[in-house]
């Protein structure tokens, strides 16, 4: 096969091509105006920091210059990533952070979308617009408040004097049992969904919302003639039509497995449920802000970068042989 040949311009075509672009940016100024600080939170606060990675290859303590006389001294090369996985704590961790992610990913990335759906099918638009506006006040709510609102609810009287939370007293006098919510065992775990179900639920349907809005109305109409009810258009109609948008949340979240949210662990944690609640985030601030190791640490934070990597980059894959357009 011939190889195509690079064609040549003359001076005054690329004099011409120049000018076009210059014409086009300074058409455009305001749009790149706009652009400029996304660009520049990126640029600081992503792209600069990640000299930090090197953190997590060296024995380094914050009392030492970072680069000291070279990039190699203090340097251990694999050392803090092989401690971190012949420690053993490692599957402990691992564990409550597959758990509580995966609890997420079963029973709450489903809620927006149903949800969206559900509000997609008012009809009265004063209705819906309150609808909306009520499902999303809870994600405006600080974690701090909802952590407080939890322990008000849910707390273990300390003597036979006091009483518990409202929750408590309920479950108690129906059922004649002491509920340990805050306690050891699985209840952390349902503790922290409910809690995320509660406040990000109405938010997370936002994107759905909108990817609904851009369904052809005339799809609806043409069913309608044929004798669909809303059942038949739900599910013929409106859920393909949300299903590239659904695909590409889903990886995303795949991308964020390991991540479980520091604030609302951390909020919840507690002596009796640490053995449970205690996840990777909650372990590098432990280690890594606590105590000042800050190679250990960084490792670890590497190596969730590595699994997040993996997890986004498979879940594309099996998406794109499930027929999907999948992220990239």
């Amino acid at each position: 096969m011939a190889k195509a040949q690079k064609v040549k311009l003359s001076p005054e075509e690329k004099a011409e091509i120049s000018r076009k672009r210059k014409a086009q940016l300074y058409r455009d100024r305001w749009v790149y105006l706009l652009l400029l600080p996304g660009f520049l939170y990126f640029i600081i606060f992503k792209i600069v920091p990640m000299w930090g990675i090197l953190i997590a290859f060296k024995d380094y303590y914050p009392t030492s210059h970072f680069f000291g006389s070279g990039l190699t001294k203090n340097w251990i090369g694999l050392d803090n990533f092989i401690n971190f996985l012949t420690d053993s704590s490692f599957w402990q961790l691992l564990r409550n952070t597959l758990i509580i992610s995966g609890m997420n990913i079963l029973f709450f990335f489903p809620l927006p979308i149903i949800l969206a759906l559900l509000l997609n099918e008012m009809k009265v638009q004063w209705y819906k617009k309150a609808a909306q506006t009520l499902v999303y006040v809870p994600h405006f709510v600080s974690m701090v408040v909802i952590a407080s609102i939890t322990f008000m609810l849910v707390k273990t009287p300390s003597s036979a004097a006091q009483s518990g939370g409202a929750l408590y007293e309920i479950v108690k006098k129906l059922t004649g049992k002491e509920m340990q919510a805050l306690g050891g065992g699985w209840a952390i775990y349902w503790v922290l969904l409910i809690q995320n179900v509660w406040k990000e639920t109405g938010w997370g349907t936002i994107i759905f919302l909108a990817a609904l809005a851009g369904v052809d109305v005339e799809q609806y109409e043409a069913a309608i003639v044929d004798g669909a009810n809303r059942f038949q258009q739900l599910i013929y109609i409106t859920l393909p039509a949300i299903t590239g948008t659904i695909v590409t949340m889903f990886i995303l979240r795949m991308g964020s497995v390991l991540d479980t949210g520091f604030e609302q662990i951390i909020l919840m944690q507690n002596t009796l449920n640490r053995q449970n609640s205690e996840t990777f985030d909650t372990y590098v601030y432990q280690y890594g802000r606590v105590e000042g190791n800050y190679g250990y640490t960084t490792a670890i934070s590497l190596f969730k970068s590595i699994i997040s990597i993996i997890c986004i980059q498979t879940a594309n894959r099996l998406a794109k042989k499930a027929g999907q357009a999948g992220l990239f």
